[in-house]
């Protein structure tokens, strides 16, 4: 076996901070050099590796598509020998260091924070970053660890690892139903005299399809809609507040079942459910801290 030079890492620290804080200015302050020395530190690694680690703009740095790749390699193999050597110091339970999630916003507020207590009371020495973004965007680039989003796996480079699914259902408040009557048919809502809450999908642009499932048999509704939103909130609000019906995850509007400030509209057309997807970019190696957010937010439907 060839010997190992500690050459060979160096300015991986410096290049790890530039992608974090997506600046050389920034990214001096975080590991405690100058600007120039930064500079001088990436120039290095570019010249080890034989290709360009960084486009720089004077508005914008971003990693080069051959630093992309070659950052999604090697730091999760630096995060394992910094786990090793963790582990070898007696800290093998331990989860510790920044974890930073892209987080779907509908999950982020609904479901994610009212239960994060339990998570960050189990990971004491974790520190958490949540982002609440509409879209993945580009995760190694924008030095997340993981993203959280719902829908079905988009095409992409990174890992992608269903965590959960969870039910759709049409909801509507009991001023509503007392105000323009409980539909007995989700076709129903087809018809003018009912009102219904849109949700415009951030990829498409395009307000999200209403499906309804019972078995194995499925329905595509065309809801007639007065309110179209691009915000989740706004969608539970609107719908609390009793202006229309909307399309719900079962995970998340428990307490307002339970306590009567909403009203599943359509019981036997229940059957649909929506994924939550983790992206995360190695497969082959995924950090401890990630592992244990993996697992508590997989745990959530149990």
């Amino acid at each position: 076996m060839s010997a190992f030079s500690t050459q060979l890492l160096e300015g991986l620290d410096v290049m790890a901070a530039v992608v974090d804080t997506g600046s050389f200015g920034k990214a001096a302050e975080l590991v405690d050099l100058s600007q120039s020395g930064v500079s001088r530190a990436v120039a290095r690694l570019e010249a080890r590796l034989g290709i360009r680690v960084f486009e720089r703009t004077t508005r914008q740095v971003r990693l080069t598509d051959e630093g992309r790749r070659f950052y999604e390699e090697v730091m999760p193999l630096i995060g394992a020998l910094a786990e090793a050597t963790g582990s070898a110091a007696g800290d093998a339970q331990q989860v510790r260091g920044k974890l930073r999630v892209n987080v779907d916003p509908l999950f982020a507020r609904f479901i994610l924070a009212p239960r994060l207590g339990d998570f960050m009371d189990s990971c004491p020495e974790l520190e958490i970053e949540l982002r609440s973004k509409d879209e993945l965007g580009d995760l190694v680039a924008d030095g997340f660890d993981v993203a959280l989003r719902f829908g079905h796996p988009q095409t992409s480079s990174l890992v992608a690892r269903k965590l959960f699914d969870t039910r759709v259902l049409a909801m509507a408040s009991p001023q509503y139903l007392q105000r323009f009557g409980h539909p007995t048919d989700p076709r129903d809502l087809e018809l003018h005299h009912h009102k219904c809450i849109l949700f415009r999908e951030p990829v498409t642009g395009k307000p999200f399809p209403w499906e309804f499932q019972q078995r194995r048999k499925k329905l595509l509704v065309q809801p007639k809609g007065m309110l179209t939103v691009n915000d989740p909130g706004t969608v539970y609000s609107t719908c609390l507040a009793g202006l229309g019906i909307a399309q719900l995850f079962e995970l998340g509007t428990e307490e307002y079942v339970s306590a009567g400030q909403l009203v599943p509209v359509f019981p036997t057309w229940s059957d649909y459910r929506f994924p939550l997807y983790a992206y995360y970019p190695s497969r082959r190696y995924v950090p401890r801290k990630t592992r244990a957010l993996l697992d508590f937010v997989g745990k959530l439907v149990d």
